[in-house]
């Protein structure tokens, strides 16, 4: 997710036009179609257009099925992915450029201005709604029980069968990832408090 939105925001602030032209049309597709809706024409897409390869070579070949793990995770990142390229993009244009004309002053690379000066600075800010992100993608894990992932909603479905207490085994799901989102939250707001650690000192 976090590759998927570095790229992203690097081609959409490049001046390059087919980059921004890319960038723009992921970012436009996958905030625009449902989650759920990426995720079954690219698990059964890429089924279909690897059945069609593997039978250019052997006719008897009926139909391969892909691994819903990775088709599901790659899928939910491209997703979460889009959002985080423009959150990154406002991150890195919320820089100041005074900062960067500094750097080129004293003669500092363009490498090196943007792994030590604009990197951090671009983090500080995209870090609070990146908490949001990684929300959304433990959240969004449960869609890939659909194309037949024994993920913990997967899991839960098929213990209420066999248990008759569906309220129970939802509340057991619920609980189980509110757990994981209480740890992302925790997490991101230690990472704020150590990002903005000079601005606290300097009051």
């Amino acid at each position: 997710m976090v590759l998927f939105g570095l790229i992203g925001a690097g081609a959409k602030l490049s001046r390059n036009r087919i980059a921004n032209k890319i960038a723009a049309a992921y970012t436009v597709i996958f905030r625009g179609v449902p989650e759920i809706l990426v995720l079954l024409l690219m698990y059964y897409g890429a089924a279909i257009a690897l059945t069609n390869i593997a039978q250019f070579f052997d006719p008897s070949v009926k139909f391969l099925d892909i691994p819903p793990f990775w088709i599901g995770s790659l899928a939910i990142a491209l997703v979460v992915g889009a959002y985080a390229t423009e959150t990154f993009r406002g991150a890195f244009l919320g820089v100041d450029p005074g900062q960067i004309e500094a750097a080129r002053a004293l003669g500092i690379s363009s490498f090196q201005t943007f792994v030590y000066i604009q990197i951090p600075e671009m983090w500080r800010i995209a870090l609070p709604p990146f908490g949001n992100h990684m929300l959304s993608l433990i959240k969004d894990t449960a869609l890939i029980s659909i194309i037949g992932l024994n993920e913990t909603l997967f899991v839960a479905e098929q213990a209420m069968a066999t248990t008759g207490k569906p309220f129970t085994m939802y509340i057991m799901v619920g609980l189980i990832y509110l757990s994981f989102s209480s740890i992302i939250t925790l997490s991101v707001m230690g990472l704020e408090k150590y990002a903005n650690r000079h601005l606290e000192q300097g009051r």
